[in-house]
């Protein structure tokens, strides 16, 4: 059972949205591509879905500038720009990605005063989407993960579906996502790679 993981496709991770990722839109093609490929049997999404101001926003902070470290609920925390917040177009899964073939989208980042990177459960590791369970149900063995960013949600994503999930095969697709920096797309290809994660390209995985 072959799924893919299709990690916040949404406007505000996309060019005129509040969190940009550089090209971010780019993704979205190759995703349908993918989508359409009749490879998966089943293709889930995740959705940041922020309550207004959310514990990760640097506006919640007096004095806080986005990108820059500070604290939430006494952990380190990047503090981003608003962004994703539930019932606005910022959140919204982006127009042209072929959202009426996912079988599930499942919303994370919820709780005000912990964000969730991951697809599968919050930066703590105390509370789990539901995910990893949703996954199993459905017997699957093989996922592939993409989307927005590599650096952060497409690599936590990654590493946890491995954790959560035993004796599941994780790939990550390179062309269907897009990072933050440069050097941060470098390091989390690397520490994906370091747990066992294959990294490949979509004309693999459609020549496949």
């Amino acid at each position: 059972m072959k799924a893919l993981l299709l990690v916040d496709i949404q406007n505000g991770f996309c060019p005129g949205g509040n969190l940009p990722v550089p090209d971010g839109d780019k993704v979205v093609p190759v995703a349908n591509r993918l989508i359409d490929s009749g490879k998966y049997d089943l293709i889930v999404a995740s959705q940041d879905w922020h309550p207004p101001g959310h514990g990760s926003f640097a506006s919640a902070h007096p004095a806080a500038t986005p990108f820059e470290m500070g604290e939430l609920s006494g952990k380190l925390q990047m503090m981003w720009p608003d962004h994703c917040i539930q019932g606005t177009l910022d959140a919204e899964l982006h127009p042209e990605l072929k959202s009426e073939e996912i079988d599930l989208i499942q919303q994370k980042g919820e709780h005000p005063y912990i964000d969730s990177y991951s697809a599968f459960r919050d930066n703590d590791h105390d509370a789990s989407t539901g995910l990893s369970d949703f996954l199993e149900d459905q017997g699957v063995t093989d996922l592939d993960v993409c989307g927005l960013a590599t650096d952060y949600c497409v690599k936590f994503s990654a590493l946890d579906a491995l954790e959560m999930m035993p004796g599941i095969h994780v790939r990550f697709i390179e062309d269907a996502s897009r990072g933050i920096t440069p050097e941060g797309v470098a390091a989390a290809i690397e520490e994906m790679r370091a747990h066992g994660i294959a990294i490949v390209d979509s004309a693999k995985v459609l020549a496949g």
